[in-house]
């Protein structure tokens, strides 16, 4: 027990050295690169200078990283809900699957700009706006994931559910969903930086009435405060970093408790 918690400890601790070491080599390099080709602040700004934007506006940075995390969260459930219901039905039937699996690209593939016009005539500028973009951008990862674990049955198990006369509802409760569940935990991890992204661009595009990162984030790209821009970008790229691991975490105790594995 002793050594087994000793190397989880080390695998922890390399999973936090690995990224420390990379991010302050990254660091190192902008700062020397912006200093020896003399790149204007105004342009890219020195380390320093945003570490300093980011002391002085943590506040501020702080709110918005928790309003737009309210946003992807939500549109985060939504394409959970909504993601896992497309996927029952697609399981049904290979007609069903044929037919309607173009669309549900479709909704990876549409830039953002270019249905920013339909939500706002839809539900109007605001929080829901910029839900239904994260929803949107989200909901693909976990409509084919679900769909690949409710497909993947073992077929001895369907046949002993035909052999019972199991009906289509008796077999997609008892079998298919518990089966699949592995695969929207994967989907859900996938959506959850998704989500983010949508959130932020739907602040971006839909939510100029609140002032989420979005919305910070336009507001600097218009000024000259490059710093304070990066401290924005920098807040966005730390937000997406939290869901994830959140959504992670959560998701392996999930399954910890779904599969009865204690380890």
């Amino acid at each position: 027990m002793t050594s087994q918690a000793s190397k989880e400890t080390d695998s922890a601790f390399q999973s936090v050295l690995g990224p420390v070491v990379v991010a302050l080599f990254l660091l190192l390099a902008w700062h020397v690169l912006v200093s020896a080709f003399q790149v204007p602040k105004i342009v890219v700004p020195l380390p320093l200078d945003v570490a300093i934007a980011v002391r002085n506006e943590w506040w501020v940075l702080v709110s918005a990283m928790f309003q737009t995390s309210v946003a992807a969260m939500t549109g985060l459930l939504c394409s959970l809900v909504l993601g896992v219901f497309v996927a029952c039905v697609f399981a049904q039937s290979g007609l069903i699957r044929i037919s309607l699996y173009p669309y549900a690209i479709l909704l990876q593939t549409v830039p953002v700009i270019a249905i920013a016009p339909i939500v706002i005539a839809a539900v109007g500028r605001g929080f829901a706006g910029v839900v239904l973009i994260s929803l949107i951008i989200s909901l693909f990862p976990v409509i084919t994931n679900t769909t690949t674990g409710l497909l993947r049955v073992d077929k001895g198990l369907l046949e002993l559910f035909q052999l019972h006369s199991a009906s289509r509802w008796q077999t997609l409760v008892k079998l298919r969903l518990p089966n699949s569940v592995p695969y929207i935990v994967a989907g859900v991890r996938i959506a959850a930086g998704a989500s983010v992204v949508g959130a932020i661009v739907g602040e971006f595009f839909v939510g100029s009435s609140l002032s989420g990162l979005g919305v910070l984030i336009e507001r600097r790209n218009n000024g000259f405060a490059t710093d304070r821009l990066y401290a924005a970008v920098f807040a966005s790229a730390i937000l997406g970093v939290i869901v994830f691991v959140a959504v992670s975490r959560v998701g392996d105790w999930f399954l910890k408790r779904y599969t009865g594995n204690s380890d």
